[in-house]
């Protein structure tokens, strides 16, 4: 038995760009899907083990706003790394403004806790998750029901290991698995332990 979760709608607003150390706004428009409002604030960090100490410590501060982390990337350059933030509404509303300036300002003040991780001129972007948004958990499967996604697994072996799917349903009980569809309508079934990566796929429409 599948239990199944569409996905609420997804639309296209324009992209706030927030610099609070010149303390002016710039609008620019999105490049596709939904909102992705973004806040940039420049510190100093190293970029040794940044990710894998600031993940889990991120996604603490954001579950008393009623957010949750979605991704976390690090990029930039040697000089000046950017954290970009994506995050997401643990009630599955649309992510607002508002929720990205929380975000930022709970994520800023942790950051200055952090001295030992963050000691070099950074980038911090927090945004709205975007139209490719990575499904991590259970809850993303059930969500995004009835949506493509392209999904790395072993599961799908005879697929060349990575596909473009349909994502069916998430089975009941304690054994939860995630059942998808291929192109050609076979269905696979895997555990969420059994995915390598997944992105929600998205194509412009002509």
């Amino acid at each position: 038995r599948l239990s199944q979760n569409r996905h609420p709608r997804l639309d296209s607003t324009p992209r706030i760009i927030y610099n609070p150390l010149v303390e002016r706004c710039r609008w620019s428009p999105t490049d596709v899907g939904e909102g992705l409002p973004t806040f940039f604030c420049l510190r100093r960090s190293h970029r040794s083990n940044v990710k894998q100490v600031l993940e889990p410590s991120i996604a603490v501060e954001l579950v008393p706003l009623g957010l949750e982390l979605v991704e976390l990337r690090i990029g930039g350059s040697k000089n000046r790394s950017v954290l970009d933030v994506r995050i997401d509404r643990s009630d599955l509303q649309k992510v607002t403004v508002g929720d990205c300036e929380r975000a930022s300002r709970a994520i800023e003040a942790k950051l200055d806790t952090m001295p030992g991780v963050i000691d070099n001129r950074y980038v911090l972007e927090v945004s709205s998750p975007g139209m490719e948004r990575p499904l991590r958990t259970i809850a993303d499967w059930r969500r995004f029901t009835g949506r493509r996604a392209n999904v790395k697994s072993t599961r799908l072996a005879a697929l060349g290991g990575r596909a473009e799917v349909e994502i069916v349903g998430v089975t009941e009980g304690t054994d939860e698995q995630v059942v998808v569809r291929d192109l050609r309508g076979n269905e696979h079934s895997m555990a969420l332990a059994d995915v390598d990566e997944a992105r929600l796929a998205f194509h412009w429409q002509q």
